[in-house]
């Protein structure tokens, strides 16, 4: 059958992007999808009531939120005015070439030739809310190669540097301070045997006869698993919206979230629609289950490999997430093309169908018309 073929052809892409998954970049707006360098904020001196600071995607950003009803300044890197934070809204100064290498998170946006920092401040407005994201290169460790610290024992934590973010609350100055480690990274084969364990487990339901009693009750269960793992990557394509700040949240689900939001819709619809018990039901199970596996768990497997994860929760969890969504997802292609492969046998398109025993039976033709030969015997 084409769907079983398709079906197979995509199950193998799977278990091919398994075998060669690497941690994948920037998938959440301009963030990694995990690191093994964890950037804390320890405190701003002297403090200011109303001002908040905190650390977003993992480390890739800082954000800064001003809440006191005064004008609070970020310097750049050649302590030029870089960012002001007033009561309507965050400016950032075309002037300073901090505004330009802060844009990615890579640094890779060219500074114009005009950008001084020994210019007067041009202000522009860039947000309505006393509220500044931003990528900060103090803050991160920036190099390919690890510090020598960490490089003589990547095995144990180690404090990399304390770092400072100059700030300015009128003529007063203020720094915001912070931390960065090196957490060694977690051993990522647990997390693979149990999520390739689940799903050759779940795949394995697929065996059982679709109109048989136990065959019935295995389609309602592969339906509740495909509303489970579409919940899973739905919350953590949340989840991932949520730690990039309350206003990037929406616009996360339908930009840098975007796979994760769609196969996850799609996998609840394909559960819902299987436990209708319709004979396409197979199918959806199967297509979503590629899907889900294939673009939601394995293209996020990085942080079974990282030990810092863009999420505002433990890393544990959202390594159970995508395990969860790899698990379901790679369960309900084999179980659905398994299924399907039985019903295309019982249809007749395999070795025992009804065409093979049609083509046994002898049809009428030359033989068939030849009249019977009669034998008699003469007695006398």
């Amino acid at each position: 059958m084409l769907t079983t073929r398709l079906l197979s052809g995509l199950l193998v892409g799977l278990v091919g992007v398994l075998g060669s998954a690497t941690p994948a970049a920037a998938h959440a707006a301009d963030a990694p999808d995990g690191t093994d360098y964890r950037t804390e904020v320890t405190g701003v001196a002297p403090a200011l009531p109303g001002l908040r600071v905190r650390v977003l995607e993992g480390g890739a950003r800082l954000e800064l939120e001003n809440r006191t009803g005064r004008t609070v300044e970020v310097l750049g890197y050649a302590g030029e005015p870089y960012l002001e934070v007033r009561p309507d809204g965050v400016y950032e100064n075309t002037a300073s070439p901090a505004t330009y290498l802060n844009r990615t998170l890579a640094g890779d946006t060219p500074v114009p030739a005009g950008a001084d920092p020994t210019r007067p401040p041009s202000w522009r407005r860039v947000g309505t809310e006393p509220v500044a994201r931003w990528h900060d290169r103090r803050s991160r460790w920036l190099e390919e190669a690890p510090p020598p610290v960490v490089a003589a024992d990547p095995d144990r934590p180690h404090r990399v540097r304390d770092w400072v973010v100059p700030l300015r609350d009128g003529l007063r100055g203020m720094e915001l301070r912070g931390t960065l480690d090196w957490l060694p990274p977690p051993d990522p084969l647990p997390w693979w045997s149990g999520s390739l364990l689940g799903a050759l487990v779940i795949g394995a339901l697929g065996v059982l006869p679709r109109n048989s009693r136990p065959g019935r009750r295995v389609t309602a269960a592969l339906a509740v698993l495909a509303i489970v793992g579409g919940l899973a990557a739905l919350g953590f394509a949340l989840a991932r919206g949520a730690d990039a700040g309350p206003g990037g949240m929406l616009l996360g689900l339908v930009t840098g979230q975007l796979w994760p939001t769609v196969t996850g819709a799609a996998a609840l619809a394909a559960g819902a629609y299987a436990l209708t018990r319709r004979p396409a039901g197979d199918f959806a199970l199967a297509l979503a289950g590629t899907c889900l596996a294939l673009f939601t768990g394995v293209t996020n497997s990085a942080v079974f490999l990282r030990s810092v994860v863009p999420l505002p929760w433990p890393a544990g969890w959202a390594r159970l997430l995508v395990a969860v969504v790899i698990a379901v997802g790679g369960g309900l292609a084999a179980a659905g093309i398994l299924r399907l492969r039985a019903t295309g046998r019982a249809t007749g398109t395999g070795p025992a169908g009804p065409s093979h025993r049609a083509a046994a039976r002898p049809t009428g033709g030359a033989a068939s018309r030849r009249p019977a030969r009669r034998w008699s015997v003469n007695l006398r």
